[in-house]
């Protein structure tokens, strides 16, 4: 499996090929702290690429090249343009210098060979015996060499091995006749076809890779736990907070009788825990380590869920100021949900942005209304009307809003019920304007519910001795414990 060591290889622009290999520096040996900070980031790196090529059905490799307004980008241009500039001297000059015109057809064989595969028997032989470098170096020193002939049978051996998206760049190179844009333009290809192949493995192995996923990263994981044993504390801190609440509920629950406590089982805490991790605070960093992989996907769920709840908490008030005479018009509600989206997009991580959103969808909402009323032919809502929906849909920046909160908590059980036992248990019923959106849910809380089963699985042996500490500490008895 590639790990990032080997994407960090290969992230070097593709059109400046290494010229030699620098010789390691002489002196003391590295540390044995060094090395074990190397290979802890290098199991770091395999179980992130790893659970990024299982959990991400899209992921792909992509040539890396720095903005070209950064320094960096500025940097690489320059050494770029000095060492192809370096390589036109040499071979305008009387006689032509190949001497690294000879390294380069030496890393462009290295290339192609890369991109072989063990039933190209054929072209392997023909590509030794056209590129056979110690006969290139003979014709060197006779003056005999054609680059061009070189590099047109280079140019037939890309065309033949490169995905169909790359045939126009493969043609292309057909009309170069500059030695060094031709050149360096092959490289470049190669450097896309080799991606290209990289890519293509990963998805043909992602099958088999689904198979030993969690047993791999379970391993890891492990090896990274024997290094670093802090490596649970702030999985621990996250398990211990929602199983305190639990047991808070337990307790209001046998405060009103003695028959109605529950008792607080593993599965309840790790369902609130998950639950918990779309509602994330971006100001605490101590996010817990057997879910940090997954932290971007989650915040991105986190925000979408807001997103719906605010859009199904617009529907609610709108729909009980209007009535379902406005509300069932056809394409009332599209272009409802549409300005929406479109205008609280992006303004839920700040609370000033969301008021002033809000304040402008309250705005949008009743020229929406207002124009469906007078296309039926009715009257405008009253004035009173008007000001309390404005009034309403500005207040929903409040975390305790009635509304806002009766809505993110019919969706919290959605998603628990989901999470139980898919979308057949889901309960309860949901209210019609929540009802409108109950496709986007599905969809995230199948995204979200992926997400879980596969970390439950992997971490499931983490967690159950956690939960075991916490949920029945020494002296009590374990029962109903369960940690799935």
């Amino acid at each position: 499996m590639p790990n990032q060591r080997d994407e960090a290889a290969d992230d070097s622009p593709a059109d400046l090929p290494c010229l030699e290999k620098l010789d390691s520096p002489t002196g003391s040996p590295p540390t044995a702290s060094l090395s074990s900070l190397m290979e802890l980031e290098n199991c770091l790196s395999n179980l992130n690429l790893a659970h990024e090529i299982v959990l991400n059905r899209d992921f792909c490799f992509k040539p890396r090249s720095p903005p070209t307004d950064s320094l960096e980008g500025r940097v690489t241009e320059i050494v770029h343009r000095a060492f192809w500039d370096s390589l036109q001297e040499q071979l305008t000059s009387d006689p032509p210098n190949y001497s690294h015109a000879v390294i380069l057809l030496q890393e462009v064989k290295t290339m192609l060979q890369s991109l072989l595969l063990p039933g190209h028997v054929r072209l392997r032989a023909q590509l030794d015996e056209v590129l056979d470098m110690e006969l290139i170096r003979q014709e060197v020193d006779h003056g005999a060499l054609d680059l061009h002939r070189v590099a047109g049978y280079v140019i037939d051996t890309m065309a033949s091995l490169c995905a169909p998206v790359r045939d126009p760049a493969v043609r292309a190179l057909r009309d170069l006749r500059d030695p060094v844009d031709l050149l360096r333009e092959i490289f470049r290809v190669l450097g896309l076809m080799k991606t290209d192949m990289v890519n293509f493995a990963i998805q043909s192995l992602r099958p088999h890779l689904l198979q030993q996923a969690v047993q791999y990263e379970r391993a890891k994981f492990q090896q990274i736990l024997d290094k670093q044993p802090a490596s649970l504390d702030d999985t621990t801190a996250w398990l211990q907070a929602v199983a305190s609440q639990e047991a808070a509920v337990g307790a209001r629950s046998e405060s009103s009788g003695p028959d109605s406590r529950r008792p607080v089982s593993a599965t309840a805490v790790l369902d609130r825990a998950y639950m918990r991790l779309l509602h994330w605070d971006p100001q605490d960093r101590k996010y817990p380590e057997t879910v940090l992989m997954d932290r971007a996907r989650l915040d991105a769920l986190g925000q979408r869920l807001q997103m719906l709840v605010l859009e199904a908490s617009v529907l609610l008030l709108t729909n009980a100021q209007c009535g379902d005479a406005v509300f069932s018009l056809q394409g009332f509600v599209g272009r409802l949900r549409q300005s929406a989206t479109a205008l609280l997009e992006g303004s839920q991580t700040r609370e000033a942005d969301l008021k002033g959103a809000l304040l402008g969808l309250g705005e949008t909402v009743l020229q929406l209304v207002t124009e469906a009323v007078r296309g039926q032919g009715g009257a405008a809502l009253p004035r009173e009307s008007q000001d309390l929906l404005r009034g309403q849909i500005s207040e929903l920046w409040k975390h305790n809003n009635p509304v806002r909160t009766l809505i993110g908590d019919r969706v919290q059980g959605f998603l628990r019920a989901m999470l139980q036992g898919g979308l057949a248990n889901r309960s309860p019923e949901l209210p019609a304007p929540l009802g409108l959106v109950s496709a986007e849910l599905a969809e995230l809380g199948t995204a979200f519910g992926r997400i879980v089963h596969f970390n439950r699985s992997v971490f499931g042996p983490f967690y159950a001795p956690i939960l075991r500490k916490v949920l029945f500490p020494p002296g009590e008895a374990e029962t109903g414990e369960d940690s799935r």
